[in-house]
This record gives C-alpha cells, sequence and structure tokens, in this order.
C-alpha cells in the first residue's frame, strides 16, 4: 500500500487482514488474535465505523425498510456518484428518515434546497442531525450479506475508542470511509495526531470498499 506523506513526515499505513467479521462478534478479541500482532509502539489504529456497528449489531435488513414518499422525493435530489452508492438508494434514505423523523428530514430538505441556491452545501445533514449522514451499507457491489444491510451509526464511537486503547494499548480512531470521503469520527486520547491529519492520512480510503476484508489499518510514522 502507498506511503502518505503530510507535512513533510511519511506514514505507512498498514491493513490488517481478517476473517469475515460476522454480526456480534466481540470486536476486541478480534483486535487481540489479528490487529495486537502486527502493533508497534507508536502506531494508531483505523477502525471503520461499519465492523464497530456490525460488532454491536447495530444494522438493520433492508426487508425491514418500507420506503416512504419522502424518501422517493428526497433522492432525487441526492448526488449520484459514479463509484458509490452513497445515498441515492431509497431504502438507505429512508433509514436516516425513520432515525430523524418526517418533520425534521422535511425541514432538512427545505433548509438544504435553499441552501444550495446560495451555493452553501451540507447543510441537509447538519439539520437531519442524529448522526444520519454515518449511516453505511446497502451497497449491491459489498460482499453478501453485508449488500443486504445498513449498519447504523456507531454507539459510543468515543467510549469504543477509549476502550481498545485502555484494554490493548493501541490508541485508535474510528472513520466513516468510503469512495467520495473519508471523515473521523471519533479518536482516543493518545492517538499521536490530530483528527485533521488522521484524515488526510486516510482520505484515499485505504480499506476499499469491497472484499478486501480489511477493516483496520496500522498506522505508523516512518
Amino acid at each position: 500500500m502507498k506511503d502518505m506523506v503530510i507535512n513533510n513526515i511519511t506514514f505507512e499505513r498498514v491493513p490488517v487482514k481478517t476473517h469475515m467479521i460476522t454480526f456480534g462478534e466481540d470486536m476486541i478479541e478480534i483486535m487481540k488474535k489479528y490487529v495486537l500482532p502486527q502493533y508497534q509502539k507508536g502506531d494508531f489504529v483505523a477502525i471503520s465505523e461499519k465492523v464497530v456497528s456490525v460488532c454491536q449489531n447495530n444494522v438493520r435488513h433492508i426487508s425491514d425498510v418500507k420506503i416512504s414518499w419522502l424518501a422517493k422525493f428526497i433522492v432525487k435530489g441526492v448526488k449520484k456518484y459514479p463509484n458509490d452508492v452513497g445515498f441515492s438508494m431509497p431504502e438507505k434514505m429512508q433509514t436516516a428518515i425513520d432515525i430523524s423523523g418526517y418533520p425534521r428530514m422535511i425541514l432538512a430538505t427545505i433548509l438544504g434546497g435553499v441552501g444550495k441556491l446560495f451555493g452553501l452545501h451540507g447543510i441537509f445533514w447538519i439539520v437531519a442531525g442524529n448522526r444520519v449522514s454515518e449511516i453505511d451499507g446497502f451497497n449491491p457491489d459489498a460482499m453478501y450479506p453485508y449488500n443486504e444491510y445498513v449498519a447504523l451509526p456507531p454507539k459510543d464511537p468515543k467510549g469504543t475508542c477509549e476502550k481498545i486503547e485502555k484494554e490493548l494499548g493501541i490508541p485508535a480512531t474510528i472513520i466513516d470511509g468510503n469512495n467520495i470521503n473519508v471523515e473521523i469520527i471519533s479518536m482516543s486520547s493518545n492517538v499521536p495526531v490530530d483528527k485533521k491529519i488522521a484524515r488526510e492520512i486516510l482520505l484515499d480510503n485505504p480499506m476499499g470498499q469491497n472484499d478486501e476484508l480489511t477493516p483496520f489499518i496500522l498506522v505508523r510514522k516512518k
């Protein structure tokens, strides 16, 4: 994997391959098996938010989603990407509606549309709130059975990162990464870089989006 150079500092990204993690598995035990043997002092680990939600069993099957008129309407105005499903699927947007509620999502749609007229983007997600932008899944290109599930925003991401650092001694960050963008969801106390640098190190989404089975990336300063 190609190194990333940020502010003249070279960072190596070491992908950690695992088995196909299933719903409700113990993430600490998974990391003991796969991440800990490759960890070196000074590293921090980047964790896919999707694997956190899968281990928390914080997911929803596509058969449980009943698409509304509002979901169909909103996705008409969603930006479409050639390399990522994003929120262009009504089922995924409906999941966001079910979390935030119809009144708030209607308001988000109105204010988001007004914002676009003035060149302001992202207002929809700010108004929608409830971390719905972190919803991940229903990707037809993903492995079975993940392609049939949506991963909801991880529960207590800060606490999860701190628990990993406390129990394994590995500073941790949870990221929301896809082929469109990468965002840092949370970090433990001793990650050696700030959120801005961590995001830049991982901006090319080195975990991948398909069958790579690398939900953990060890970041190592050279």
